[in-house]
């Protein structure tokens, strides 16, 4: 069985992509925790990863690095990381890209973190562009191929790099429009979902420098975590 190792599930949103992936597809993995204990885990981290972050995955020798490494390694075991409808498929390839390259403004300014609810400071034009885009790429999705997932009847790879932004959508209050608002409540109801957001919620550790980058992005008005 391969190992697929991750961070706290408050905060870690790049593990959340392989994690729920693996998970809606019912891909057996020894799930592995590694929390985040300081602001730098670098040296730590390259026990089990050369760039000295997570996600990694391991299957013997193989370490498998990155979500979207991994994301490539299933696809070529598991077929059902894409959709098999071949303009779904590549749908779900350009939105997965352009999610893993782009919306820095939305990873800079609202930083994840399930256990919470926030009110934004404010919505510079950055901001505002990447939920717009958003919730375009949604509205489209849905209308071209059905849903209730991004890419048809099926749950993908293009739900699974989005379902942290569900959290992001959910805690900040964004307005991704209808469309937008009807998969973030489907995904955000997926057991698999509901099995991260149980285990984000019963963390006790916080992290500074990610408790920091909320009280930056805006104010808190309701923390549902354990203390």
């Amino acid at each position: 069985m391969v190992t697929l190792i991750t961070a706290n599930r408050n905060y870690s949103s790049w593990s959340l992509r392989p994690w729920v992936l693996m998970r809606a597809l019912g891909i057996a993995f020894e799930d592995r925790v590694e929390p985040f204990a300081k602001p730098v885990n670098w040296q730590e981290f390259r026990a089990f990863s050369p760039t000295g972050q997570v996600p990694a995955l391991i299957d013997g020798a193989t370490t498998v690095w990155d979500s979207l490494g991994i994301t490539l390694w299933l696809a070529d075991r598991y077929p059902a990381v894409w959709p098999s409808d071949p303009a779904a498929r590549a749908f779900a390839q350009c939105i997965v890209a352009e999610m893993h390259g782009g919306f820095s403004a939305l990873r800079n300014r609202c930083t994840m973190n399930v256990g919470v609810r926030a009110q934004l400071a404010s919505v510079p034009d950055d901001l505002a562009r990447d939920i717009a885009r958003i919730g375009e790429i949604f509205a489209e999705a849905l209308d071209r191929f059905g849903g209730p997932w991004l890419a048809g009847a099926d749950f993908t790879a293009a739900d699974a790099f989005y379902a942290p932004v569900a959290f992001r959508i959910r805690t900040y209050g964004l307005d991704v429009g209808a469309a937008g608002a009807r998969w973030v409540a489907h995904i955000l109801a997926h057991p698999a979902m509901l099995e991260w957001e149980r285990a984000a919620l019963a963390e006790t550790w916080r992290e500074a420098e990610h408790e920091a980058d909320l009280a930056r992005c805006g104010a808190v008005t309701a923390d549902y975590r354990a203390r």
